[in-house]
């Protein structure tokens, strides 16, 4: 932590004399070195911490760059913010996890490789059950629900995004309230689809000669062309991201090359849906407004969506007048309830952004909106105690909630620059589907060696 603070006041001061890429380069080297501290001490690639701090320290720097011209120079008080959030979630996880490891020295029964666990307590806990057919079963369950509401959306609106070429928004008119949620859960059935070949793995079944394995996979294809349909990069990224996390958490001896061969897969794909969203080069350009145009689009694209939204947060900072008290981070409570339509005040407040297209923000917009710098500190405490109680948890065992779970919140904290995660609806609609899944798998009797 301490490199990291002094890399903060250094690149904070050469940010001040308009030196921007020392700067943003300074920062990207301390969120490598606050990842490969957590990585290197653990060997999980996916530790809750490490992602965090590469991805919001690391999208702090990226965003010192100053590419654009949209992006200004931030507020003071917009630097502490992003210090105190960082440094309330470090700090909040190493107490936590210092106070498991002094209060819990007689676990050496748990030690080991987690993967390891998920078979061998299965295959002692769970043989009188079909488990994997359960699983098998929700996840045509899950597929069916998402391909119902899609083709009940594309039937209620009269269109398909990816049919309706020369209107670049149209993804953001296809939506049914509270229909949209089960449209949008095919991105849970990838991460099922691994869970059920490790399953299968476990218990000494050959993959490539299960009927059922087969039928995971076309289910995992089905789920992923709604993606493509609703012509929807996040959804496909989401997919496919929490799938390779899952498949991580339950086999930690993967190696980062694997995470790079299917980030190399997933540029292509996302790169044609940008076409199929008819966002032309000139487009992009003339939304991004980057200083130099001859960027390629390729570099501006991502660049923005990450660098942008540090700079809508100083716009927040610069533009709030006044706190919102908890309405922000409570808006699921608000749209679960319907209590936005009854009483819409709870949920309408002005979006601070640099430009009206670019509405992306980071996770700790709304804590800011809600409480200040205050809210920054707890929020931050709250998320990194939480994080390593999580970490603890998929530590102790290996059941198939586990490994969803934390390869949701995984994908939460390596996107954590990207938006308020959770005070949005359909990330506690994953959790609570993604719960009652594993209830469904997991009822009636012991499953991977926990009481059920």
């Amino acid at each position: 932590m301490l490199v990291y603070l002094v890399c903060y006041g250094i690149s904070f001061l050469l940010a001040r004399r308009h030196l921007y890429v020392p700067s943003g380069l300074l920062l990207i080297g301390a969120a490598a070195w606050l990842y490969m501290r957590d990585y290197l001490r653990t060997k999980n690639l996916i530790h809750l911490r490490g992602l965090f701090c590469l991805a919001f320290v690391g999208g702090q720097g990226v965003s010192c760059f100053k590419l654009s011209k949209l992006q200004t120079d931030w507020q003071t008080e917009t630097w502490l913010c992003f210090l105190l959030g960082t440094a309330a979630f470090w700090l909040a996880f190493e107490e936590v996890e210092r106070r498991k490891s002094r209060r819990e020295t007689l676990e050496q029964e748990y030690a080991g490789d987690a993967a390891e666990h998920f078979g061998t307590e299965m295959e002692k806990h769970g043989q009188k059950t079909d488990y994997p057919r359960r699983l098998l079963a929700a996840t045509a369950g899950v597929t069916g629900l998402a391909w119902g509401a899609f083709l009940f959306e594309a039937f209620w609106l009269g269109f398909v995004p990816l049919f309706s070429y020369g209107v670049p928004h149209a993804y953001s008119y296809f939506h049914v309230t509270g229909v949209h949620y089960f449209t949008v859960s095919s991105v849970l059935v990838p991460s099922m689809a691994v869970v059920y070949g490790a399953m299968v793995r476990r218990r000494g079944g050959n993959l490539r000669e299960s009927r059922g394995f087969w039928t995971a996979v076309v289910l995992a294809a089905l789920s992923l062309a709604l993606p493509v349909l609703c012509v929807s990069r996040f959804q496909l990224i989401m997919a496919a991201g929490m799938a390779l996390f899952t498949f991580i958490s339950i086999n930690e001896a993967v190696r980062l090359r694997y995470v790079l061969l299917l980030a190399a897969f997933m540029i292509p794909a996302y790169l044609g849906l940008t076409v199929m969203r008819s966002h032309s080069v000139s487009y992009l350009n003339g939304i991004f407004e980057m200083k130099n145009s001859a960027t390629p689009i390729f570099i501006t694209q991502p660049y923005m969506y990450i660098a942008n939204n540090y700079d809508n947060f100083n716009c927040l900072v610069e533009g709030l007048e006044a706190y919102a008290w908890g309405r922000r981070m409570l808006f699921p409570l608000w749209a679960f309830t319907g209590l936005k339509f009854v009483a819409p005040f709870l949920v309408s407040f002005p979006l601070f952004v640099t430009k009206e297209e670019l509405t992306t923000v980071t996770l700790f917009y709304d804590a800011y909106y809600d409480f200040g710098p205050a809210g920054m500190v707890l929020f931050g405490a709250v998320l990194g105690a939480a994080c390593c109680l999580l970490v603890n948890w998929r530590k102790r065992g290996g059941s198939m909630a586990e490994h969803l779970i934390y390869a949701q919140i995984a994908m939460y904290m390596a996107l954590s620059f990207f938006t308020t995660w959770f005070s949005n609806p359909t990330t506690w609609f994953y959790l609570g589907m993604t719960g009652a899944v594993c209830w469904y798998v997991g009822r009636g009797g012991k499953y991977a060696g926990e009481k059920r």
